[in-house]
């Protein structure tokens, strides 16, 4: 049996035109990220909310946040290189965010990042940024937002605490109809639960710190000091963005067939699905990982374990979703009492074609080739 793989990090590309707020919103993450250890590239140091003595200007350095985090300011030459650093296990990152402003047009990231021959990244949206405020103004001068948008898979609508309802309401609608497929969420001061970007990680070593105040204890006081309507609490428990997370669990294995057409079809503003798939009779032998993202699709098997119980449990997460909806659409995807064997492994390479070749050793390129190929075409 090949040894285990060690897990990708996500790649969250975040974009915006000047004056978005996509810098607030990378602050707020760092702020409240729970723990979660943040990669930041960025191509300027200046509005990070760190040392600026420190770190202003040095344009191709890594410097540590302090937090557990570390920064690179780069040029799109740069960006597998410092890919490369921060995807290293003495890193220890769980996550990485990419601010494209002066790196490429986003679209073009992407596809760099969908490119890598990095086999540790993996590539966790491209999130848009758009000012309310100057959401007119904006497009005017920059026409090439309509083009940003059609291609992002999460739309933060920020400030609109500066619009009133009925402009926020046509806003909305306007994005919404540019932007397609993708999340809209509404957003005041680029605050968003980060868990909509990515899972909080889970560490022992943070029990340790129990009892003691952390960094982002005291930026939440210093909040809460400055906004009366905090109660003690701060920004981190009053998140504006709304979205819904969706839990659906079966024990009954899902047909492959029905489940890549629900995949296929799946409904505008469900921004990730994750979560573990039994397919039965289609391959008895393993359950499915699956991380989608956007229109981003993989599927990685893993054997059973000894004694486990075999479900299909996944999260779907958006912004505007049906529950009910995409609950009853998976319920369909369950397979028949007693399935044609052979079809169901026919029906298979549809989700075969969303998995990377069985890692073998001294052949992580060639592994990484199979996984981008299959997102290029999803």
């Amino acid at each position: 049996m090949p040894p285990p793989r060690t897990p990708q990090i996500p790649v969250v590309v975040l974009a915006g035109f000047l004056g978005s707020g996509k810098t607030t919103l990378l602050n707020h993450l760092l702020r409240n990220r729970a723990g979660t250890r943040i990669g930041v590239i960025v191509n300027d140091f200046g509005a990070i909310e760190i040392d600026a003595m420190t770190v202003s200007g040095q344009v191709g350095s890594t410097v540590s946040l302090g937090n557990g985090c570390l920064c690179c300011a780069v040029d799109a030459s740069e960006l597998d290189t410092f890919l490369e650093t921060l995807t290293r296990p003495s890193a220890r990152l769980d996550v990485i965010v990419i601010e494209a402003s002066g790196l490429a047009e986003p679209q073009e990231l992407v596809r760099m990042l969908l490119a890598s021959d990095n086999p540790h990244i993996l590539y966790g949206g491209l999130v848009e940024v758009v000012d309310a405020a100057e959401f007119d103004a904006t497009r005017q001068r920059h026409p090439e937002l309509d083009r940003h948008l059609a291609v992002a898979d999460l739309v933060v609508l920020n400030k609109t605490d500066r619009v009133e309802e009925d402009e926020r309401e046509r806003l909305r609608a306007t994005v919404t109809e540019l932007s397609g497929p993708a999340a809209v969420i509404s957003a005041e001061h680029g605050r968003i639960d980060p868990e909509l970007l990515f899972d909080p990680a889970l560490r022992p070593d943070g029990a340790a710190m129990a009892g003691q105040l952390s960094f982002e204890d005291l930026l939440r006081q210093e909040e809460c000091d400055e906004h009366e309507e905090c109660d003690g609490h701060g920004h981190a428990d009053h998140l504006h963005a709304a979205y819904e997370s969706v839990d659906f669990t079966a024990d009954v294995p899902m047909d492959p067939r029905r489940f890549m057409a629900f995949l296929d079809s799946r409904p505008e503003g469900l921004y990730r699905i994750k979560g573990f798939v039994d397919f039965g009779t289609g391959d008895r032998d393993n359950t499915y990982a699956l991380h989608a993202v956007g229109r981003f699709l993989r599927f990685v098997p893993r054997p059973w374990a000894r004694g486990e119980q075999r479900l299909t449990q996944l999260v779907m997460i958006g912004a505007g979703i049906d529950a009910d909806a995409l609950t009853a659409g998976l319920a369909a995807c369950r397979a028949e009492p007693e399935p044609d064997a052979a079809d169901t492994e026919r029906a298979m390479w549809g989700v075969l074609r969303y998995v990377p070749e069985p890692a073998r050793e001294g052949d992580a390129e060639a592994d990484a080739a199979d996984v981008r190929e299959a997102a290029v075409e999803a």
